[in-house]
């Protein structure tokens, strides 16, 4: 199972159906994408996910390796990216 993290200024239009077990919404604009499927899967999933326009929006999609120092995103972030098991050790400081 891997952890991807999405991006695209209109997220809110795409159709939320494609190759994840789910998807955690961080804002309008960024998810963290929960899959099985390889990083160019999710990619073009995603992509044709929007409804076709004369300009396509940005995308981006990222490999998350371990869990991200988070301030002020949505309660339960951490505990859904911890819970997949994204979470690596890393040296105290």
């Amino acid at each position: 199972m891997s952890v991807f993290l999405a991006w695209s200024p209109e997220l809110d239009r795409a159709d939320r159906n494609g190759p994840w077990h789910e998807i955690w919404e961080v804002s309008s604009s960024v998810w963290f994408i929960d899959s099985d499927d390889t990083l160019s899967a999710v990619y073009h999933q995603l992509k044709w996910s929007f409804p076709e326009t004369p300009s396509p929006p940005a995308i981006m999609v990222a490999p998350v390796a371990g869990i991200p120092k988070l301030r002020g995103l949505p309660a339960g972030t951490s505990t859904w990216l911890r819970e997949r098991g994204r979470a690596t050790s890393a040296p105290s400081a």
